[in-house]
């Protein structure tokens, strides 16, 4: 459908260079640490000591999207995701609301993941006694003028994105690897001060509480998709799609519930409406060791780089497909000869 477009129409094709272990770190990177990182401070006050049964459900519904994605990214191993299985069995008109659908979706969740990092930088600042002025540590919804820590992020995940999809998914995969490593050492440390009394009342806010948490921390989950929209980059995509992405929402699945268990155990429910950054506080709190502090912060703001890049990856890969169906300008199917990536469409 659109690589024989492009192919007539001389914009370049991606070259296949992906392996399954490179797309389950793609799907892995655009969804493991955004809900952690970023938004326990705002869901473990909706759902108390539950909130591990909240990303239970968040995870259970996310496998079902997940299920469906595997199967359509087996049938049609193109690049575009659930635009191009719209393209290819609803028609060209559901294909364009879901792909913009899709474009809003990842450039949202790039922009509130790259302010996430900003709030890491933040309070990691203060840790130390520093802190950026308030014009630059806030965008203008908040009383700043830019988030100077979001716009290096972004730069940072472009600059990637451009030099070509190999390269982008080796950096993803070290990111990844750093990612996991410093979740496993949150949990090592916080098991340390783990008190099981936290856990009591299990349920404050009742059903409805872990319920509602679950639809917060569902955003966290946004991204388990992106592997499939590497379908042009993937070496085997009929046999490595489904694989990649069924993997990754397990292993995502389990980190989490793995990470909220150890948080909730080292510190009870009520103190996380207080914190930003909440697993990086608690690292302060219980190792009281400044350098132990600034690695970890160094290391989440990594891995939230590699949220950023997976999840801009993917709004690339959809306006690559939408500008060769001639749906979006024609130039944002272009394809650098030398990068072989979409440049325009990732600038």
């Amino acid at each position: 459908m659109a690589n024989d477009a492009a192919n007539n129409a001389g914009l370049g094709t991606l070259k296949r260079s992906l392996g399954v272990t490179q797309l389950v770190m793609i799907s892995v990177g655009a969804t493991l640490g955004t809900g952690i990182l970023v938004i326990l401070g705002s869901a473990v006050p909706v759902a108390g000591p539950a909130i591990w049964i909240a990303f239970v459900l968040a995870g259970i519904t996310a496998l079902l999207s997940a299920v469906s994605y595997a199967e359509m990214a087996g049938m049609v191993p193109v690049s575009g995701s659930s635009y191009s299985y719209s393209y290819a069995t609803l028609g060209e008109g559901m294909a364009w609301v879901c792909g913009w659908c899709l474009v809003l979706e990842y450039a949202v969740s790039a922009a509130a993941v790259a302010v996430g990092a900003g709030a890491y930088v933040n309070q990691t600042l203060e840790i130390f006694g520093l802190a950026l002025p308030q014009a630059l540590a806030a965008g203008p919804g908040d009383g700043g003028v830019i988030n100077l820590s979001a716009l290096i992020v972004v730069i940072l995940a472009t600059l990637l994105l451009v030099r070509g999809a190999r390269e982008s998914a080796l950096a993803n995969t070290v990111m990844v690897i750093v990612k996991i490593a410093i979740l496993v050492f949150f949990v090592v440390v916080a098991f340390t001060a783990f008190n099981a009394g936290n856990f009591a009342p299990l349920l404050p806010m009742g059903a409805a509480g872990v319920t509602g948490a679950a639809s917060m921390v569902f955003f966290s989950y946004i991204g388990f998709d992106a592997a499939s929209t590497a379908g042009e980059e993937a070496k085997n995509p009929q046999k490595d799609l489904p694989r990649a992405i069924m993997i990754a929402m397990v292993l995502v699945t389990t980190i989490y519930v793995l990470v909220a268990v150890a948080a909730i155990g080292a510190r009870e429910w009520n103190w996380f409406a207080e914190s930003e950054a909440a697993l990086v506080q608690i690292v302060s709190e219980i190792t009281g060791q400044k350098w132990m502090v600034l690695a970890f912060a160094l290391a989440s703001v990594i891995a939230i780089v590699s949220v950023v890049l997976t999840t801009l990856y993917g709004q690339t890969r959809i306006l690559l497909s939408m500008g060769r169906d001639g749906l979006i300008p024609r130039f944002f199917a272009k394809v650098s000869p030398s990068t072989r990536t979409p440049v325009i469409g990732t600038y």
